[in-house]
């Protein structure tokens, strides 16, 4: 039984319980939204020592980080202590993306030493395999597309990107319209040259009982992908991006008919101005399903900076309805990340998603900036310290330049404002 059907069904899980406690609300109020599909617990039932998470309506905004290795850089030890810092920084979600090196020993290594949900995207190995039996990605078999699948779901992945809207029509729309940067999605761009040099539909969109059932089995979240996402502003909100929400939308329906836990992936490069359109038009158009989004990034020239352009757009995002917010590191766009990076990456989403949450009203959120304020206005710097979201950098700041008086900082040291007004 899914969580999903669980909570159809008037059971309160285990799992709800602990989402309850940790979100400051009743275990019936949590079944009672899991139900409804506003918000998803995505725990695979063997990844055992997976903590509980919600995802949706009412709850903090979660963060994910994505670490992994790549064709150029295979460094599974690397990789594991990205996991370590995405951890101590905060993470709620980890999505092992790798395409380099031993994919199969990558994921179970991060399933193991994961205590939070763990996503990925297993059309990525799929593709990956196929190239390595010396066959053309264009030419992989629909049973090989879902032996992949299967393998993820059976190792303890908690949740699965599929690109499912990918289809046919979508393309279409697209191609008619135009692009300035066409498709960024990895697992899209996969998806679409097969469907054009076999001029088939989309097998995930053609096939989806059959995922619907490997995902009900382990209770596996789907969360369904955006592959044709704005890759930069100029191609944000267009005809493409809005074809795959409606297909989408179709598909969270039927997922909750089949009992399967789902939520949305949303847009990637979107400006300031459009975001609270396309957060509405997901809610709208996927029946409220909790969306997760990438960023958006709020433009596309700061490389080097695109956490903060990711942390700017994910702020506003949150703020009117995203519920799941993917970081960006310093890298993005010109590296695989560092474990530094990772940390910036976290750090900076967690920054955004506390701040919708404050916008929001969720509960705990102002009571933590509240205790804050007082620990300043006592001049505690040592309750400062642990109440700061990344205490270690708070610290360090600190220590680097003493002040002459303890009980000050070196920004106005005797000329403190609440030391002069406390008295």
């Amino acid at each position: 039984m899914t969580q999903l059907e669980a909570a159809r069904q008037g059971i309160i899980t285990s799992e709800m319980e602990e989402v309850a406690q940790a979100e400051g609300y009743t275990p019936q109020e949590i079944m009672e939204r899991v139900a409804r599909g506003e918000l998803v617990i995505p725990k695979n039932k063997l990844h055992t020592h997976c903590q509980a998470k919600g995802i949706g309506k009412g709850l903090t905004t979660k963060v994910n980080a994505n670490i992994g290795t790549s064709s150029d850089v295979a460094d599974e030890e690397e990789e594991m202590a990205k996991l370590r810092a995405a951890l101590e920084a905060g993470t709620d979600a980890v999505m092992d993306l790798s395409t380099g090196g031993d994919l199969d020993h990558m994921r179970r290594m991060v399933v193991q030493g994961s205590p939070v949900p763990v996503g990925t995207v297993p059309i990525y190995q799929a593709a990956i395999e196929s190239r390595k039996r010396g066959q053309p990605v264009v030419e992989m078999s629909v049973d090989e597309i879902f032996e992949g699948i299967e393998r993820h779901v059976k190792d303890g992945v908690d949740f699965i990107t599929v690109h499912c809207g990918v289809t046919l029509e979508t393309l279409a729309r697209m191609e008619q319209e135009g692009r300035v940067l066409g498709v960024v999605s990895r697992g899209g761009a996969f998806l679409i040259a097969w469907m054009r040099y076999n001029q088939r539909e989309n097998p995930l969109y053609e096939y989806y009982d059959r995922l619907l059932e490997l995902a009900r089995a382990y209770d596996v979240t789907l969360s369904l992908g955006d592959g044709f996402r704005p890759g930069c502003i100029a191609d944000a909100t267009d005809r493409g991006q809005i074809q795959e929400l409606i297909i989408i939308g179709e598909l969270v329906k039927r997922a909750w008919d089949a009992g399967v836990q789902v939520m949305v992936e949303g847009p990637g490069h979107v400006p300031l101005d459009q975001i609270a359109t396309n957060m509405v038009l997901q809610k709208r158009l996927c029946h409220g399903a909790p969306f997760y989004v990438l960023g958006p990034l709020v433009t596309d020239v700061a490389p080097g900076y695109d956490h903060i352009v990711s942390a700017i757009g994910g702020a506003l995002a949150a703020t009117y309805g995203a519920d799941f917010i993917c970081y960006v590191t310093p890298s993005e766009h010109l590296r695989l990340p560092t474990v530094e990076d990772v940390k910036e990456g976290v750090i900076a989403a967690r920054i955004a998603g506390h701040a919708a949450d404050l916008a929001k009203g969720v509960p705990g959120a102002e009571e933590w900036d509240l205790k804050m304020a007082k620990a300043r206005w006592e001049l505690d710097w040592e309750r400062q310290m642990t109440l700061a979201i990344d205490p270690e950098r708070a610290r360090k700041i600190r220590e680097s330049r003493p002040p002459k008086e303890e009980e000050v900082c070196t920004m106005c040291g005797e000329f403190c404002a609440i030391r002069l007004l406390r008295g």
